[in-house]
């Protein structure tokens, strides 16, 4: 057995994000240390969707990042990283699959959801079915779970873990694994750094009206109608659905942006590049604009501000998307420049 696969030196770490973080510690168990924030802008996890035909527990689905499964795919293809990811129709093969690559001295990656694992408070349990989170050992019925929001390791019972794996609904798990073969190829981040600007610059300036910057337009004007069209109640439990997509899931609006951030400025760092250091402080304020607008919204689902209304809440995201646009249109031509550097050396 190599000494990448040996579970005894997996190091728990707690991280931000459940997908960024199992693909950071996946990474970092296989020899490259990589951080959270490296690991996000190199899966060009930052996005936004507003997509009102597709429900989420019977209210428009609104998007903060990529989909899910989206940022390891990405990180792997940059890094050439050999994986395997597999779905199961029955769950009774998938647990064993689980086991015998748990033998083999693999760490395994694990999409599930939320709802069914019984470490998490039951305050914050919700049907939410793209929760990632790594496995790396089992004795008797129980699994060793390494979950990049918790802060140490746990326990889960095997029949709690495979109820979490095949989960009914939207993005259902079916059983979803994944895991590396090998560690790395690539040495050089530096060209995968510019790469996965790039990804984010192409998917927030995108000509589609539910993505991006023009999903952040769409979602504002729309939010201006939802009392008209949803009547007061219904309005309200729409903005507390925004509120939970933005602050509860994942890490939200404002805190992906400050995830990617972090991510340029590393990047800056390693491209030399100090146009990539200013933008991260713009994209910093825009994560506490944010965090404004969620403070804002919150106040008016509960009625304790007469004075936000949903007008209001429309022209906070409208300024949002506005700074964004120019931040990325800034990112997009930095990043031309990066890889014309580049190619040069």
């Amino acid at each position: 057995m190599s000494e990448w696969l040996a579970p005894n030196s997996f190091q728990h770490r707690q991280y931000a994000h459940c997908e960024s973080g199992a693909v950071a510690g996946l990474l970092n168990h296989a020899g490259l240390p990589l951080s959270e924030a490296l690991v996000f802008g190199l899966g060009g996890g930052l996005f936004f969707g507003y997509v009102p035909f597709v429900k989420l527990n019977g209210f428009p689905l609104m998007t903060y990042r990529c989909y899910p499964g989206g940022i390891f795919k990405r990180v792997t293809h940059s890094l050439r990283c050999p994986v395997v990811q597999k779905r199961y129709r029955h769950p009774q093969q998938a647990m064993a699959e689980l086991d015998r690559l748990l033998e083999q001295g693999h760490v395994v990656g694990l999409q599930t959801s939320v709802f069914w694992l019984p470490y998490i408070p039951a305050a914050l349990r919700f049907h939410f079915n793209a929760h990632n989170l790594l496995v790396i050992g089992k004795e008797g019925s129980r699994y060793r779970i390494s979950d990049p929001v918790v802060s140490d390791l746990t326990w889960c019972e095997e029949e709690d873990l495979c109820r979490a794996r095949f989960a009914r609904g939207a993005l259902a798990p079916k059983g979803r694994c994944y895991y590396l073969q090998g560690p790395p190829q690539v040495t050089d981040l530096r060209p995968a750094l510019v790469h996965g600007m790039q990804v984010v610059c192409r998917d927030m300036l995108a000509p589609i009206p539910v993505g991006g910057i023009r999903g952040m337009r769409f979602m504002a004007c729309a939010m201006e109608q939802w009392e008209q069209r949803y009547g007061v109640r219904k309005a309200r439990y729409c903005l507390a659905q925004l509120i939970r997509m933005q602050e509860e899931i994942g890490t939200g609006g404002g805190g992906f942006r400050f995830i990617y951030a972090a991510f340029l400025q590393e990047a800056a760092v390693q491209l030399h590049c100090e146009k990539l250091e200013a933008l991260s402080d713009r994209l910093t304020a825009i994560g506490d604009a944010w965090r404004e607008f969620a403070l804002s919204a919150a106040r008016c689902c509960k009625g304790r501000d007469e004075t936000v209304t949903y007008h209001s809440l429309g022209q906070q995201v409208l300024d949002c998307a506005n700074q964004e646009d120019a931040l990325f249109r800034e990112l997009r031509e930095t990043t031309r420049t990066l890889k014309h550097q580049l190619k040069g050396l």
